[in-house]
């Protein structure tokens, strides 16, 4: 009997599958990189996303074209091989994207997330104690630059807020470099987050953590028309609330409730969960994100 050819069954094999299947419905669209990492995000990590669509523009399958934004960053647009006639399309969505570029690195973004998280946390009659603060008490972090956005008390316990308004995952060395920085001066590393990998949130809570998922980038009222175009345009989740929800503060409520009893304690056991966030990525040639741009337009 003639032997038959296996296709591999790993992720990236599945997400090449499933982007291919995508350009090929919509053959007449333009896409670019980040925004079919966070399409695909509930099936795929963003960076198997993007390894299985930098193979696809190596088979041929789509077709890539650089294109600088006016904050001098690149972004690389991609499309189906079939379309011929994708200026236009390129067009609009090179546009759209310069333009909420232009938002997110003047600091409006980052300074919506905070003000909204801010205000969330003192309607939960949490005490602020700092901000931009790498220090607690007598305990000061002074391993790295890095510090957390917010720092409050409430019923004799801390916690060291980091906010990040963005699309895209946090950068993983900083991850884990806030997390060691928080249990270092002795606060409990929370992370208000559009979203996370569910190993990261996973390790998060076993060491005691929590990921304050939003599920959104927020942008404030002054942007709801880009907002808007956004969304609609290109299925982003980016929203223009007045307030978080209520429902995401008490789910962060309930957590503070059993939360010290099942955490992970032992530092050599910590350092062992906080590894193997970092190990994939210290086990890579080169970069596995930015080479089709989508590094370059992070929202921070």
């Amino acid at each position: 009997m003639r032997a038959v050819a296996q296709i591999a069954d790993s992720e990236e094999e599945k997400a090449r599958a499933r982007l291919l299947a995508y350009f090929e419905d919509n053959p007449k669209s333009v896409f670019y990189s980040r925004q079919l990492e966070v399409l695909f995000e509930r099936e795929y990590f963003h960076w198997i996303t993007n390894r299985a669509l930098r193979r696809l523009v190596e088979e041929g399958r789509v077709h890539t074209e650089v294109r600088k934004l006016s904050t001098g960053s690149e972004m690389k647009l991609v499309w189906h091989r079939s379309y011929r006639f994708y200026k236009r399309s390129a067009d609009d969505v090179f546009r759209l994207v310069d333009q909420y570029t232009r938002s997110a690195t003047d600091g409006t973004l980052g300074m919506q997330g905070e003000h909204l998280v801010l205000a969330a946390f003192a309607r939960q009659r949490f005490i602020l104690m700092a901000e931009e603060a790498n220090r607690y008490g007598d305990r000061e972090w002074q391993a790295t630059k890095h510090n957390l956005d917010l720092i409050f008390e409430r019923d004799g316990r801390a916690y060291g807020i980091e906010v990040k308004n963005t699309l895209g995952y946090l950068d993983v060395s900083e991850f884990v470099t806030k997390i060691r920085l928080a249990r270092h001066i002795g606060v409990v590393p929370v992370f208000a987050v559009r979203a996370l990998p569910k190993t990261w949130i996973s390790a998060l809570y076993k060491i005691g953590g929590y990921a304050m998922i939003m599920r959104f980038q927020f942008y404030p009222w002054t942007h709801k028309e880009i907002a808007d175009r956004i969304r609609d345009e290109l299925g982003l989740p980016v929203d223009t609330p007045k307030k978080i929800e209520q429902g995401t503060m008490q789910r962060f409520e309930n957590w503070i409730v059993t939360s010290q009893q099942e955490a992970v304690d032992d530092p050599q056991k910590v350092d062992r969960l906080l590894a193997k966030i970092e190990e994939p990525y210290l086990r890579r040639q080169g970069p596995e994100e930015g080479e089709l741009g989508e590094s370059e337009i992070e929202f921070t």
